[in-house]
């Protein structure tokens, strides 16, 4: 009979690529994750990884049994989520990794529609980038993660994960308000610029630094911040230019500043659960109340 625990030791360690990182995600020691390992490949009769350095590799076997493990947990998840539902209805905690601008546009809405909905559901919420939440939600220190499209992502096939749409977010230009450009700019005007961004491995990076390639050339990020408060201040301080969310400039001051709308750039933005907990009847009020709102700030 195989262990269930091995076999979500078994994802941890293909999700992170080496045993002392899922070691980490599932908050035991290298060593136990090593010996879940063993005892794994023995029920199974054969090995599961090769080791490259410091890193594993899954098998051909490895990969028929991962893609086993992410039924049988999926369906797990199910399971609890039915009994769940019987035992107790829409009371509990759910906790949600986000990250800032969708806790403001989408995320804290939803918190107020289900006080209303669903009182007995508190949402616990963790502030975490775009490129974090879904990690958070597959080690499981999340239960649901909203997150946007980026290169390297998990995509809608991936059996780990239960997705839905929630918005697509256009990209504005955000100018220093005496720029000679001020009036008339084009992303591929603004080629030779000073830019202002998210450090790289942020997924807005990726989406800036696509579009200016699609324009024909790549930015000069100079300055760089994941705070698009601080962004947009330096731009009102003439240190250069930037592409911004447009729900990150909602209702933010901007002073010494001008921005203009630019065709192309926008960051699709979803939310994720582990497959088979959409049915938790504490998850379930939540992405209805989600895509209430996000229905509000336009189709995604």
């Amino acid at each position: 009979m195989i262990d269930t625990r091995r076999l979500r030791t078994l994802r941890a360690v293909a999700d992170h690529g080496t045993v002392t990182a899922a070691a980490a995600a599932l908050h035991l020691t290298p060593s136990a994750v090593s010996q879940q390992l063993v005892a794994l490949e023995h029920e199974v009769g054969h090995r599961l990884f090769t080791r490259d350095g410091r890193g594993v590799h899954l098998t051909a076997v490895g990969k028929i049994m991962l893609a086993h493990a992410n039924e049988v947990l999926a369906q797990l998840e199910r399971a609890e989520a039915e009994v769940a539902a019987y035992s107790a209805g829409e009371v509990g905690e759910v906790t949600v990794a986000c990250f800032a601008t969708a806790i403001s546009a989408v995320l804290s809405p939803a918190i107020t529609v289900l006080r209303d909905t669903a009182p007995g559901i508190q949402v616990r919420v963790l502030d975490a980038e775009g490129d974090q939440s879904l990690s958070m939600l597959l080690d499981s220190e999340a239960d649901l993660a909203i997150a946007v499209e980026y290169r390297g992502a998990p995509d809608a096939s991936d059996r780990r994960l239960s997705r839905l749409p929630l918005y697509a977010e256009p990209f504005d230009l955000v100018l220093p308000r005496d720029h000679p450009l001020a009036g008339s700019a084009t992303l591929v005007s603004l080629a030779t610029e000073t830019w202002i961004g998210p450090y790289p491995g942020n997924p807005v990076h990726d989406v800036i630094t696509f579009a200016c390639q699609q324009a024909g050339f790549t930015p000069n990020v100079t300055h760089c911040s994941d705070d698009f408060r601080a962004v947009v201040a330096l731009v009102g301080a003439g240190a250069g230019v930037a592409l911004v969310p447009r729900l990150a400039l909602r209702d933010m001051a901007l002073p010494g500043v001008v921005v203009r709308q630019t065709p192309g750039p926008e960051r699709r933005v979803f939310a994720a659960v582990r497959r088979g907990a959409d049915f938790h009847p504490v998850v379930r009020p939540l992405l209805s109340a989600l895509r209430a709102v996000a229905a509000s700030l336009g189709s995604g």
